[in-house]
């Protein structure tokens, strides 16, 4: 699976990559993460519990950070394993780009899953994708106005969504910026 989108922030490119790079943050912000955790140098150990229709499982992975250029762009390499429910692993890039008083956050992710999880239909997995996208991105919204008062968030009506037929609609994988792009879309394709 191949995707790609944006998503307008209301921080600067330097406040969003601090967040991004905030293991605390992304816990947060992830739906039903409970670890993100350093494990070595640009390495992450993951925990998620997600639900996608009749499948419920807690995923555990590993996040790997490459191609590092603070406060612009890293990559990175992601694989989780969910028992009989399934896996996933991919690579997803991440760019933040200065935009009026905020920055854009571009994503790409390519990814491959099996079992259980890839035997749902599409439609029920693109549907539960926007859905963790959506609730990944008004957490961090709120978390970045916590962590920085004057940022005003913007509207969700105008927040570009990926091309169609681009993957699944609206990827936030995680998600965000580098591990939030890759981690979300791992959480649903996992």
């Amino acid at each position: 699976m191949d995707m790609q989108g944006s998503r307008p922030l209301a921080v600067t490119q330097q406040q969003a990559w601090e967040a991004l790079n905030d293991p605390e943050v992304l816990k947060t912000c992830i739906p039903g993460c409970d670890k993100f955790e350093l494990t070595e140098a640009n390495t992450y150990s993951v925990g998620t519990a997600i639900k996608i229709g009749p499948v419920a499982a807690r995923f555990n992975g590993r996040v790997v950070l490459s191609d590092i250029v603070p406060p612009q762009s890293y990559k990175l390499g992601f694989d989780a394993q969910g028992g009989v429910a399934g896996f996933g692993k991919g690579e997803s890039s991440v760019q933040l780009t200065p935009s009026g008083t905020g920055c854009e956050l571009s994503y790409t992710v390519h990814s491959t899953v099996g079992g259980k999880i890839a035997q749902l239909g599409q439609r029920l997995i693109d549907g539960a994708a926007k859905s963790l996208a959506e609730d990944f991105f008004r957490r961090f919204d709120e978390e970045l106005q916590r962590r920085y008062p004057g940022a005003v968030p913007v509207a969700p009506d105008l927040q570009p969504m990926p091309r169609p037929g681009a993957g699944m609609p609206t990827w936030a994988w995680g998600a965000i910026a580098a591990v939030v792009a890759a981690l979300i879309y791992m959480a649903t394709r996992n």
